[in-house]
Order: structure tokens, then C-alpha cells, then sequence
């Protein structure tokens, strides 16, 4: 069985820098591509990333959607990790509790997702890498 990489990004850049520069827009477009590449990685993890981004968006007017959403990410995070035949070590506790705190789980979700790419030796983006689970 065999999945598609993700891209390995600067954490930095992901968390603080290109949503300041895009007045958070770039925020909602790597929220999206996280989604998608969980589902690209493998396809046993069901998720859809618009409705994963209309949960952090629209879903702030319910209060409880975003929370659910997030959580359900570093869930997503943890399977790769495993399909990958790493150890999970992305908790979704800790990226919620960071969600809450300044918006700072983008940096603890995009550095589990850089392991991944490292663990597989920094595939190109959309390359056939094999899953170990």
C-alpha cells in the first residue's frame, strides 16, 4: 500500500509569518492542505478538507466546531505517523490546548507533519512513498 507526501514547510513561516502577511488567508489555505494531504497520505483516513475549513471558519459562529475540528487533525496527524510505521507522537490534546493559546497549533501540527516527510527523507510534494501499516 502505498500513499502521496506531503510538503515539509518551515514552522515559523506556517505559525506567524505568511499569515501576517496575508492577513490570516494563508492560515485557512494550510489548514486545507493539511487536510488533504492526510487524506492523500492514506486513503483510510477519511476526511474532507472543505468541511474540515468551514469548521475552523464558519463553524467559530457554533463555538464547538473548531475545537473538533482541530482535535480531529492531530488524530489525522497521529494515523499518518503510524501508516508511516513511525511511533504516534502527535497528541491532539496538546494541539488543542495550543489552539487556545495563541493560536500556536499550526507550529506543534506542522512540525509532526515535517517528522513524517523526514522519516521518509524529504519527498518531493504528491511522490509515492509506501506505508508501513
Amino acid at each position: 500500500m502505498s500513499g502521496h507526501a506531503g510538503k515539509t514547510r518551515n514552522i515559523f513561516l506556517v505559525w506567524l509569518v505568511w499569515p501576517l502577511i496575508t492577513l490570516g488567508i494563508y492560515h485557512l489555505v494550510w489548514y486545507y492542505k493539511v487536510n488533504r494531504e492526510a487524506r492523500d497520505f492514506d486513503p483510510r483516513i477519511e476526511v474532507n478538507p472543505v468541511m474540515a475549513l468551514l469548521a475552523i471558519t464558519l463553524g467559530w459562529v457554533l463555538i464547538v466546531p473548531p475545537f473538533i475540528s482541530a482535535y480531529n487533525t492531530g488524530q489525522r496527524i497521529a494515523r499518518m505517523q503510524q501508516s508511516a510505521g513511525m511511533q504516534p507522537t502527535c497528541n491532539p490534546w496538546i494541539g488543542l490546548i495550543l489552539l487556545i493559546i495563541a493560536g500556536l497549533y499550526p507550529l506543534y501540527y506542522q512540525h509532526e507533519l515535517n517528522q513524517i516527510w523526514s522519516h521518509y527523507q524529504h519527498p518531493v510534494e504528491g511522490e509515492p512513498v509506501p506505508l508501513a501499516v
